[in-house]
């Protein structure tokens, strides 16, 4: 019998988002070669929890207690001593990182086990919007440091393959590799009826509303006052009924209801509707009009693969890697500054044109279907681990 290519694969922590989507088809869906163990720390309090992914695909991952988002010496060590312990057991020939947490602790510990092939996926970056100079300035000698470590380092778009390499020279030119994400994509496109009844009647919205919708974290870097801002100059400007959906979680939720409060008593009609996190998103993206993404920062965003596989036409301000999975112009828009007048009448270019919009929400599901899909993800990575470990594809 063929020996198995063992890989240890570590995340971050379970959170809903593109990272645990990733690890998890990478973990089920690569060929009977290789022999998979996925490791990774809890969701925080203010997240919504992950766990489901990979247990619909029947994998179950180990959790590791003491990884965890923020820096904590203590908790940091004794993380990298059970990783340490757990590739001293399984005996891994690749493993491979995703994220910045478990990137840096994970291939501290492989390097520290000479583990032979060392990879970390860079699924977005802290380089900027994140931090103040100095801190910013620490994580990238940081980065620097364990990109000589790593046999390769995957970047998940062209545009985010530039920052790293030429603008905060974090990979050295011969390390970078772009394996755009991958998602099982299918439910999007079924039972779309069925779902946005479920949806209309769950919010009871009515049939003449345009449901614009934003999703994600309710965090700083998302940046959802601008999207309240531009909801606030939208509803000044149109006849129709706008109701707008804040889809997730997050430390600002409190903030940005009483902002969204401060609004529609300014307009003097109920507008805005928090749903927290919606496990299954395909449900409100069979009856969203419009999905919008304001963030400062992003890697691949996921909110808008998703939108537009389900036929969705998508808004959002030209940051990471944006540009990368949404065709301008043909499926949504793409602000390259952040001005809340010129996004505000783009979005209402969407709200007035019924033609126009449903016409470019047309076009999603061709763009995204086979670019990001989990098998194309699986085949381009299966291909890089084999050229990592000197084996030939047709080797038996």
């Amino acid at each position: 019998m063929e020996k198995k290519i063992k890989v240890l694969r570590i995340i971050n922590r379970f959170n809903l988002g593109g990272p645990t989507y990733n690890a998890t088809f990478l973990s089920a869906f690569l060929s009977d070669r290789f022999e998979t163990k996925l490791i990774g720390g809890k969701h925080e309090e203010y997240e919504g929890g992950s766990l489901f992914i990979p247990h619909k695909y029947g994998v179950e991952p180990e959790i590791i207690e003491s990884l965890q988002r923020e820096i904590d010496f203590k908790k940091d060590k004794q993380a990298y001593q059970e990783i340490r312990k757990i590739i001293q057991d399984f005996k891994p020939d690749i493993v491979h990182t995703h994220a910045s947490k478990s990137g840096a602790i994970g291939r501290l510990a492989a390097s520290k086990e000479n583990v032979p092939v060392i990879i970390h996926t860079f699924h977005g970056h802290v380089f900027h919007s994140y931090f103040g100079k100095l801190k910013t300035l620490f994580y990238k000698k940081v980065e620097r440091h364990l990109a000589k470590k790593s046999s390769v380092v995957i970047t998940i778009s062209d545009i985010q393959k530039d920052e790293l390499e030429n603008i905060h020279k974090i990979i050295p030119n011969n390390k970078a590799k772009v394996i755009n994400l991958g998602f099982d994509l299918t439910k999007f496109q079924t039972n779309q009826q069925k779902k946005r009844l479920d949806f209309i009647k769950a919010y009871n919205i009515k049939e003449n509303e345009i449901c614009i919708g934003i999703i994600g974290r309710l965090t700083d870097i998302k940046n959802h006052q601008m999207f309240f801002d531009v909801i606030e100059d939208v509803i000044n400007q149109t006849s129709k009924q706008i109701r707008a959906f804040i889809i997730g979680g997050g430390e600002l939720e409190e903030d940005l209801k009483k902002r969204a409060t401060q609004i529609e008593r300014n307009y003097g009609e109920s507008v805005f509707t928090f749903t927290s996190w919606i496990k299954d998103v395909d449900i409100p993206l069979a009856r969203l009009d419009v999905v919008c993404l304001t963030s400062h920062n992003e890697g691949t965003p996921v909110s808008l693969i998703e939108a537009q596989a389900a036929n969705v036409v998508v808004m959002s301000t030209n940051v990471g890697g944006v540009k990368d999975v949404v065709n301008v112009n043909n499926t949504g828009f793409v602000l390259d500054d952040f001005s809340v007048k010129k996004y505000a009448q783009k979005l209402l270019e969407l709200i007035e044109n019924e033609e126009k919009r449903k016409k470019m929400s047309q076009n999603g599901w061709d763009y995204v279907k086979n670019k990001f899909h989990y098998t194309r993800l699986c085949s381009e990575v299966e291909k890089l681990y084999l050229e990592l470990l000197n084996i030939n594809k047709d080797e038996s």
